[in-house]
């Protein structure tokens, strides 16, 4: 195997005393380049400076970031999806502060296959806002892998930006012949911007045949505060609640996570079962109309593996069941309607009968899903160094999407968002690993799938001639469709590895990838504003009508690595450049009555669209330093992407962005003092009235210390307390009126967190 650095600490070392404009960005590169090449002349200081993640050596191999990469990661973040950060190719798209969408390469949300221990889940909201890595506390995550642009067709499937693997620890037994063992670990952190707090603790119990383990964590946090006031408005809609002008609406959350896990083993077979369960009573969204109240998951899994001479093979059948509710949280407004004729809030006590149907207490939102599925995979030994691999997957899920009547206008019925939705896929793939050289490597595949979706009839709030917001007609339009749609993907991957020499390695790449629309997509049938705005999983603020007719989505990427080091890795510098072409892509298109620099009510469409860019990083040892071992390390990203159709941008693709850190160990300390430079997001998507943001750049310190067996870490996050708004963290709506369409002012974009000050604690037993 070889060790490819990825950085723990988030790279960007710009000088402090840059001022914010469009300069950071070259300054901060040239800064990394200069001080990589003359650090290249240097010899090597012995050992990794801060974390590694791990290619293998063969073609296709995903990036890896281990459990010793993780450690300090883990501490500074709440959010597993953030611990990604700094993986070249990933940005992360703003949402609840548990929840926020890794992007690979400009495309995320449903565009990503995402597994959580063999299990690829589906976010079961019309705000996405349970995406699959919401599950894991950031505690949990063993290993993540991440298969950036190409993914060989045994890690791909229904997805055209890439795939995300997240693992937690694998069966851990006793050394044979040792009657009993038991391990465990817990751990505390704290943050100072919103006053965030967690817990968590593991368990092993285990023979050398039989072991049993448990996970649990809990967090959660206050609101976040912006570095200054970014807003004009402090009033929330409820009497006597405002918020400080620098506080982010809608940023709190609290969460708990369990997982149960049973494994047995022989000689040849390993048998598990895991049940998992994560209870959120409350995760609050600056960028959506409505807040997570609750959100129930049970998951549980039977897995079984074998090792046989010929090869191994590898089953697993699962079942995963979620209940979610959303309404207005503590900063949005809760009660609607009219106060003779004043415009204030409903009296809750006086209009909660109010026959006039004036006043809304709320609105009340429900999903319940379920989603089961059998996957089966086989490894064929072909000689001394090929694998053949074949599987095979069923995956079953059911949706109901409803939103019970609260009164002012949203009644007397039950308005049926999704009814009945189904979504099944059957997949087929053969792959072909092979090494014919000590110099080369090939990974081919191809695979089929069919996804069959379907709806059920649905209704609004009401079914009376004339109901608010053309609820009859468009339910009735919906419900004279035939709304049965299967697709047909054939999907095929080609990736090549070459050794030229003990100092270049170059692998690229060519593959086709499909999706199919999900069921919001397709199935979602109303466009009045209200109803509308609470269909959108991308945080702009729009409302989105669903197309039964959309097409799947088809990318064809090429792609390319070049990984320039030295002999023992003391420097390297790695280039992945990049173009997929997108046809069919799903985008959002106007309706009658848009507007300009205001939400507006949107639809979906296929078009064309395409996206290039680089993946630049870059690592040395600088040994004539004193006082332990030093390095520096880095990320680019570039990405552009562009509907080819209308010749706009693409929505939600980060501006050129670097990460620099320079690392200090010295015995049991690892430290770093890492810069986040990122440039004016200037090419912004015309359709969503996407916002323009201006360039920023970070600092953060950050230390860890092992003592046995505790570790310590602490840190601060933007050192400088420097005010900034997130590129694609879409709209700020946290606080008001939300429900109304244009009744919060259009235009701010969520902005990113305060100086933070943040200490954790691990001790294993």
């Amino acid at each position: 195997m070889q060790t490819l650095t990825i950085h723990a600490f988030a790279p960007h070392l710009t000088p402090p005393t840059a001022r914010s404009g469009s300069m950071h960005l070259p300054i901060a590169l040239a800064t990394l380049l200069l001080t990589t090449g003359a650090a290249m002349a240097q010899s090597p200081t012995a050992g990794t400076v801060v974390v590694s993640g791990q290619r293998q050596a063969g073609a296709g191999a995903p990036l890896t970031l281990d459990a010793d990469a993780l450690k300090a990661l883990r501490a500074a973040q709440g959010d597993t999806a953030s611990l990604l950060r700094s993986v070249p190719g990933i940005s992360l798209q703003g949402a609840g502060g548990a929840s926020s969408l890794p992007a690979l390469h400009g495309m995320a949300g449903d565009r990503i296959r995402i597994s959580i221990d063999g299990l690829d889940l589906i976010a079961s909201c019309p705000n996405h806002m349970n995406p699959p890595l919401s599950y894991l506390d950031p505690s949990a995550v063993a290993t993540l892998e991440v298969y950036a642009g190409i993914a060989p067709v045994s890690a791909g499937g229904d997805s055209i930006a890439g795939t995300i693997v997240a693992r937690t620890a694998d069966p851990e037994f006793a050394p044979a012949g040792q009657a009993m063992q038991s391990r465990g670990e817990i751990g505390a952190h704290a943050r100072s911007n919103a006053r965030a707090t967690g817990v968590h603790a593991r368990a092993n119990l285990a023979t050398d045949t039989l072991a049993l383990s448990y996970s649990g964590a809990m967090a959660s946090a206050d609101n976040i505060r912006a570095a200054q006031a970014f807003k004009t408005v402090s009033e929330t809609g409820r009497a006597g609640h405002v918020l400080p002008l620098d506080e982010v609406g809608s940023t709190a959350y609290d969460t708990r996570n369990h997982t149960l896990a049973l494994a047995h083993r022989s000689e040849r077979m390993l048998v598990e079962a895991r049940l998992g369960y994560q209870d959120v009573p409350e995760q609050l969204y600056p960028n959506q109309r409505m807040d997570m109240l609750g959100n129930r998951q049970v998951r549980a899994q039977l897995r079984m593996a074998s090792r046989q001479d010929w090869g191994s093979v590898e089953a697993r059948v699962f079942q995963e069941d979620v209940e979610h509710t959303m309404d207005f949280g503590a900063d949005k407004r809760y009660w609607y309607g009219k106060n003779s004729g004043s415009g204030s809030p409903c009296d809750p006590i006086r209009y909660a009968g109010d026959p006039a149907g004036t006043c809304a207490a709320g609105m009340p939102m429900h999903t319940e899903s379920h989603h089961r599925g059998v996957t089966t995979r086989a490894d064929i030994a072909m000689g001394a160094t090929d694998t053949l691999r074949l599987g095979a997957e069923w995956l079953s899920y059911r949706l109901n999407d409803w939103w019970p009547p609260s009164g002012g206008g949203m009644g007397p019925g039950t308005f049926e968002n999704i009814r009945d939705g189904r979504r099944d896929r059957g997949v087929l793939y053969g792959e072909w690993l092979a090494r014919p050289s000590a110099a080369w490597s090939w990974n081919a595949g191809v695979r089929a799938e069919q996804v069959r979706t379907d709806a059920g009839a649905v209704h609004g709030y009401s079914t009376a001639s004339g109901a608010m917001g053309g609820q009859l007609t468009e339910s009735g339009a919906f419900n004279a469709l035939s709304r049965e749609r299967t697709d047909h993907h054939l999907d095929f991957a080609l990736i090549a590895r070459h050794t030229a020499s003990a100092a270049l390695e170059i692998e690229a790449g060519l593959a086709r990838k499909v999706r199919s629309p999900n069921l919001y997509e397709r199935y979602t049938w109303s466009s009045w504003p209200m109803a509308a705005t609470m269909n959108n999983f991308v945080g702009d603020g729009n409302g989105y009508v669903g197309n039964p007719d959309l097409k799947p989505e088809a990318a064809h990427t090429v792609s390319a690595t070049l990984d320039w080091h030295a002999a023992d890795r003391a420097w390297s510098v790695r280039a992945s450049p990049y173009l997929t072409e997108v046809h069919d892509y799903i985008d959002a298109v106007k309706r009658s009555g848009w507007v300009a620099n205001k939400f507006n009510v949107l639809g979906y469409a296929n078009q064309s669209a395409r996206l290039t860019g680089l993946d630049l990083s870059a690592r040395a040892a600088l040994p004539t330093l004193p006082w332990g071992a030093w390095s520096v390390e880095g990320v680019l990203n570039l990405t552009r992407g562009t509907n080819r159709d209308t010749g706009d941008d693409l929505y939600q693709v980060m501006p050129a962005n670097l990460r620099v850190a320079l690392n200090h160990q010295r015995g049991a300390w690892q430290g770093a003092l890492e810069a986040v430079a990122v440039a004016r997001k200037s090419r912004v998507n015309e359709v969503r009235n996407e916002i323009t943001t201006p360039a920023y750049t970070l600092l953060n310190l950050r230390g860890g210390y092992t003592w046995g067996q505790v570790r310590i870490d602490a840190g601060i996050d933007n050192l400088l307390d420097k005010h900034y708004a997130l590129p694609t963290g879409g709209v700020y709506i946290g606080q008001g009126t939300t429900m109304s369409m244009n009744g919060v002012p259009w235009g701010i974009a969520v902005p990113g967190q305060g100086r933070s000050f943040y200490a954790a604690v691990n001790m294993s037993f």
